[in-house]
């Protein structure tokens, strides 16, 4: 995070340093600088080892201020080309933070984005400052239809023509020269004009980053190239010049296919939709519908707005939101999410939210979110390569002055290796293995109606070993529905059900939803009530024709209305044995029907058990508030699965923490809005069925979009096969390094195979991070 703030408070340029110096010693704060002219604070510091609240109280306590910032500061965010590199980003994020104008700026690597805070008038400072660094900015609108008819990569990216004119120019010079075809003047030219025009570029955006008080590699190839030509070696100038460039492009054009995951869900909203107004239709850009609008959805039109259908009924393809596979009944009351596909049916939505609030815009700017968020192993390879590239930097130093100074080294030799040093102290292939697999793992998942929210999540998930379950509309469809029914005292089926439905159509507790949709469903009349209340915990009671009837617990009817339930008891034992909830209905006398209702485990949630076991869980947990009996049938169905019953939400943290002490990482699902204490203790909290649902959206670490469990073994896997190519990445960009660095002592090693070795692993550890977006749910 950059930041810039006004200092009150302080007078002398002494007081300044001190402060400076104090701040600086803060862990997690990379860098300050105090201008005492302008009272300004410059601060980069990472969050979450420290946070801006921190460190204004260690600024008040050393006795200074923060001016208040205006009430009128804006956040423009921007859309960044050309941007290939991790580290650039970083270089990027401090070279904007460094403008006056300029409070905060947030660079998100992986969607190619930059967020920045500042006072309503830097827009264009910041659009020039980007330029100068070598990219192009664009401010986002914030619209999710952004056109796809773009050029393609090697018709806009600036990297590209430079890239193939001094490769051009390198080759002719070599094949002339191998060839004996010119003089060794002509062809020194040709190598020098292949240096300056793939050069340039590069030198620029260089030496303006040395403005700004950062080394990049941009500069150190600038170096590496000037200094091969001053001691002679043209040739190698300019193979390092071409080779570093066509890395460089090569990197840019591997990235643009990896972001393309997020402009592929982008793609899913059309651009404009058929609205009614006023009783006239016509074609309007989805900016410009408002809530309340009707659109009309054709068969086979892509679904442009969230909303619900006011008239038509159709199947609606929810794959590229929710990852399910089989299209979805929807009819009149249902809601529609943007970026689904309309079947069969014409379809009127009534719009419930703008664009850019719906559930796409959501899932995209979440992932782009996520995507930007630093994993573990990111922030261990941030701070690697902090103290990495300057340390390879004073070596290569001495390296050029020791040799030749102190034991009388030819001077032209140690410069040579001196030149590789800085080429190998490049920490691109080491900066770019995390983040490329975290992009590209995201990505995938967000294809798949998964939504993580975060790298660190990414790689928590994949390191679970167990997972707890809520009972209730996670392994169970959180629907009661009525097994049995059985009528006494010479009553019909029929008569006893239209009776209870009758006095439940009041109420609105789950069971009573229950047999008033059986009712509906076998079109039985319902009785007419009078006088209806409900008894908390205990059932309700209305009045039929002048006689008062009475629906609940066993227990109410026996210790409150004092009736005998003798001749019945053991067929309600055996029903809740069965994991059944057993609701009485009688009058103060005598009970006339017995209702069992179960709420039935979900068809897929058997196979997911096994399919966990069979990737490695070790153990899988039931939470639940229910009855021991009910959790036991529930276990028994759903097989090898341990059950926590009646517990309550305190008690559902304790079991959390119980199973981390016993097991370390472990996941807990539900609903993302029921249980989220033990949500928020888990080590990932995953909520599922979130499409539509914004608190679920928000709190959770992980989002399965679809109300669909068999998506959470996929979830799991992917993240583990994330986690194993990081590593990779990480030892490999490591090996790379050492290999070069003894080839260097060595004496084995050239500058163009230092550059080729430099650029080749960040190819390699890119493409080897990409190989997470071919990975396909099942």
């Amino acid at each position: 995070m950059n930041r810039t703030i006004t200092l009150e408070g302080m007078h002398c340029a002494d007081c300044a340093v001190k402060l400076e110096k104090s701040v600086s010693r803060l862990d997690g704060v990379n860098q300050v600088s105090v201008n005492f002219a302008t009272a300004k604070m410059s601060l980069a510091y990472t969050e979450p080892m420290v946070n801006f609240e921190f460190i204004k109280k260690q600024i008040n306590n050393l006795g200074y201020g923060i001016q208040q910032q205006s009430s009128e500061n804006q956040v423009s965010v921007f859309r960044i080309d050309g941007m290939d590199c991790a580290d650039c980003a970083q270089k990027l994020e401090k070279r904007v933070g460094s403008l006056s104008a300029v409070n905060q700026v947030t660079v998100n690597y992986g969607a190619a984005k930059m967020t920045v805070e500042h006072n309503g008038t830097a827009d264009q400072s910041i659009l020039q400052t980007v330029k100068q660094a070598g990219y192009t900015a664009t401010i986002d609108t914030g619209s999710i239809t952004r056109t796809t008819a773009e050029a393609s990569f090697w018709r806009r990216n600036n990297k590209v023509l430079p890239t193939f004119l001094s490769g051009l120019l390198f080759a002719l010079a070599w094949v002339l020269t191998f060839g004996d075809l010119v003089n060794q003047v002509f062809s020194t030219v040709l190598y020098a004009a292949a240096i300056v025009v793939g050069g340039f570029r590069i030198a620029r955006t260089g030496f303006y980053g040395l403005k700004s008080r950062t080394i990049g590699m941009d500069l150190l190839m600038t170096v590496a190239a000037v200094g091969a030509a001053l001691i002679g070696q043209w040739e190698e100038g300019a193979a390092v010049v071409f080779l570093f460039s066509l890395g460089e492009t090569l990197e840019a054009y591997t990235m643009d296919r990896t972001r393309k995951s997020i402009r592929g869900l982008m793609d899913l909203s059309p651009k404009e939709a058929l609205v009614r107004r006023d009783g006239r239709e016509s074609m309007i850009a989805i900016e410009d519908i408002q809530i309340g609008d009707t659109v009309i959805i054709k068969p086979g039109e892509k679904i442009a707005m969230d909303g619900v259908i006011i008239k038509g009924n159709s199947t609606i393809n929810q794959a590229p939101i929710t990852g399910e596979s089989i299209p979805v009944e929807k009819a009149r009351g249902d809601e529609v999410f943007a970026g689904t596909i309309n079947q069969q049916g014409s379809l009127e939505v009534e719009v419930t939210k703008l664009s850019k609030d719906n559930t796409l815009s959501r899932i995209i700017s979440m992932v782009e979110d996520a995507q930007a968020q630093k994993a573990p192993s990111q922030r261990f390879v941030d701070v690697f390569s902090k103290y990495y590239t300057p340390a390879v930097l004073i070596i290569a130093v001495g390296i050029a002055i020791i040799p030749p100074v102190f034991f009388g080294q030819p001077f032209q030799t140690w410069i040579y290796r001196s030149l590789m040093m800085l080429v190998v102290s490049c920490p691109c292939a080491l900066v770019i293995s995390t983040p490329v697999s975290i992009v590209s793992a995201i990505g995938n998942a967000a294809r798949n109606g998964i939504l993580i929210k975060g790298g660190a999540h990414l790689e928590r998930l994949g390191a679970v070993s167990v997972v707890a379950f809520d009972k209730t509309g996670t392994l169970t469809t959180g629907m009661p529905q009525v097994t049995v029914i059985i009528p006494l005292n010479g009553r019909k089926e029929e008569e006893v059900l239209s009776i209870a439905a009758g006095i439940e159509s009041s109420s609105e507790h789950p069971v009573a939803e229950a047999i008033v949709r059986l009712a509906e469903q076998k079109g039985i009349r319902m009785k007419e009530t009078s006088s209806f209340s409900s008894v908390t915990g205990q059932g309700v009671k209305a009045t039929i024709l002048g006689e008062e009837y009475f629906i609940g617990s066993p227990k109410w009817f026996v210790h409150d209305l004092n009736v005998s339930l003798e001749e019945i008891k053991a067929r309600v034992q055996h029903l809740e044995q069965q994991g059944q909830t057993v609701m009485v209905m009688g009058t103060s006398e005598h009970a006339i029907a017995i209702f069992a209702v179960a709420d039935e485990v979900r068809p897929n949630s058997k196979s997911t058990l096994e399919q966990l076991k069979s990737i490695g869980i070790k153990k899988t947990i039931m939470l639940t508030g229910d009855n021991r009996g009910t959790a036991q049938a529930v276990a028994a169905k759903l097989g090898e699965i341990e059950y926590y019953a009646e517990l309550l939400p305190q008690d559902k943290v304790s079991s959390m923490k119980k199973l981390m002490a016993d097991y370390g990482h472990v996941a807990m699902i539900g609903d993302g809005v029921n249980d989220a204490p033990a949500l928020a203790t888990a080590t990932v909290g995953i909520a599922m069925g979130a499409a539509g649902t914004d608190t679920a959206l928000e709190t959770a670490d992980v989002a399965l979009m679809a109300d669909d469990l068999s998506k959470l073994p996929y979830a799991i896997s992917l993240s583990r096969r994330a986690l194993i190519i990081i590593k990779q990445n990480i030892v490999f960009s490591l090996l790379v390094k050492v290999v070069f660095l003894v080839m260097i002592f060595m004496g084995t090693s050239t500058l163009w195979m230092a550059v080729l070795a430099d650029t080749g692993s960040s190819l390699i550890v890119i493409a080897n991070g990409m190989r997470l977006l071919r990975k396909k749910s099942d």
